[in-house]
């Protein structure tokens, strides 16, 4: 069975959060969708808040912290990213743009990404469009056509005839598992395996 591992990034501030909230339910539903797909997954769920200072400080001595450096390496070695902000001023916030920055650029081209944000008011969903998605079509990834907003009349109440969040979330999770069912251009080749010296020898002599 072949496993497809998933980095959630969170950047919500408080605990608990909405941002958290959320990542939760698309992690959860993309896990759904891909094991009903034969997938096995793979998730990790990051709080950027808790590298807050490293990202700052490796900003100015171009150092990662340990933790930092570990969590950059297995964003890149991931298969897809569920990637959820608060929204401040109109756009993501400072925290989570920071650790996109720490980022080498090239290692997200071609990656899945599945996108959410939250915010007090629906007037602020349009930064899926107008913010999010042209950083990550800058950075060339492969984003799943819908991203999912969440505001606070979204949490806790019933469906109101409109598209409910649990609806958003599924069809979001149905399309990131889409995404990383077929051949994913940003999975590193396995390495070949060692034999030992004497096979290869043999192996050799065997040809002549």
């Amino acid at each position: 069975m072949e496993t497809r591992r998933i980095t959630v990034l969170s950047a919500g501030l408080g605990v608990p959060s909405s941002s958290r909230l959320l990542a939760d339910q698309l992690a959860a539903s993309a896990e759904r969708h891909l094991a009903a797909a034969g997938f096995a997954v793979r998730v990790e769920v990051v709080e950027l808040r808790e590298l807050a200072v490293d990202i700052a400080n490796n900003f100015v001595t171009g150092y990662a912290a340990p933790r930092l450096a570990e969590v950059i390496t297995g964003v890149q070695d991931s298969d897809g990213l569920i990637a959820v902000t608060p929204v401040f001023s109109a756009s993501y916030s400072g925290l989570f743009k920071s650790f996109i920055d720490v980022l080498d650029p090239k290692s997200l081209e071609g990656k899945a990404v599945l996108l959410g944000a939250t915010g007090g008011t629906d007037r602020h969903q349009m930064v899926l469009d107008y913010a999010m998605r042209p950083l990550f079509s800058y950075l060339r990834t492969r984003t799943a056509a819908t991203g999912v907003f969440a505001g606070p009349q979204d949490w806790g109440h019933a469906d109101d005839g409109g598209s409910s969040l649990s609806e958003r979330v599924d069809r979001a999770g149905r399309e990131l598992a889409g995404l990383l069912s077929g051949p994913q251009e940003g999975r590193k080749a396995p390495m070949p395996e060692s034999l030992p010296f004497e096979q290869l020898l043999a192996g050799i002599s065997g040809g002549h």
